[in-house]
């Protein structure tokens, strides 16, 4: 699961992103609203830790500019001020809970924990392909009812793919979307990887869905769902 934390204590980030890794996060910081607002734009998470107080943009504008762009993604915020004033300006800018500082780092896991399961109940996003059904939530992949084992970066790869049905994507920006921060080597990986992809829907003839645009890069194709 992907955590951004924006906060411009860097002690504080510091030891919550210590924190939540040892839960099995993987956690991005952000020290003032316009960059947190940057990295909502140009990828996915789970869960937003939000401070009130921040240089420039404040939480509460933060979070409503988040809201504007139709990202649902789960918002708790953070703040040393307990004023009943600042829990509902906030919830009503569109944050999801409110914690009060200091707080106990375990109950912070538990609302975050929270709200992830809350926003994936629902918005439970089934991807399908003809026969291929896909399942971001419980990691699962069937065709034709029938599960299809797929290691983590073919099914990353994959989902991308089909969200983005049609959609060309370089083998850079599959790393960026996919490796994001974990990969430094070279971009043939991920050629690698769809050749493995490839080979688990070979047996259900679906290998053709996954397209290469020659010298550019790679996009999923449903003909079926051609009007």
């Amino acid at each position: 699961m992907k955590l951004l934390i924006i906060e411009d204590n860097r002690d504080l980030v510091q030891v919550l992103a210590e924190g939540f890794a040892e839960h099995g996060f993987r956690v991005e910081g952000a020290k003032n609203g316009e960059e947190g607002l940057a990295l909502l734009t140009q990828n996915e998470f789970d869960c937003v830790i939000l401070d009130v107080m921040l240089p420039g943009r404040d939480g509460f504008e933060v979070v409503e500019k988040v809201r504007e762009a139709g990202k649902k993604v789960p918002v708790i915020m953070l703040t040393a001020k307990d004023a009943i004033e600042d829990r509902v300006e906030g919830l009503n800018r569109g944050a999801d809970d409110y914690l009060v500082k200091p707080f106990d780092f375990r109950e912070l896991v538990a609302r975050v924990n929270a709200l992830i399961r809350r926003s994936s109940e629902q918005q439970r996003p089934i991807l399908k392909c003809g026969p291929l059904v896909l399942d971001p939530v419980a990691r699962e992949c069937r065709i034709d009812g029938q599960p299809v084992l797929l290691r983590r970066r073919e099914f990353d790869i994959l989902e991308l793919l089909m969200r983005n049905e049609n959609q060309v994507f370089s083998r850079e920006q599959i790393i960026n979307k996919v490796w994001q921060k974990e990969y430094d080597g070279t971009s043939n990986v991920v050629d690698v990887h769809l050749k493995y992809l490839r080979d688990r829907l070979r047996p259900f003839n679906l290998d053709a869905m996954v397209v290469t645009v020659r010298g550019v890069g790679y996009k999923v194709h449903c003909p079926e769902f051609d009007m």
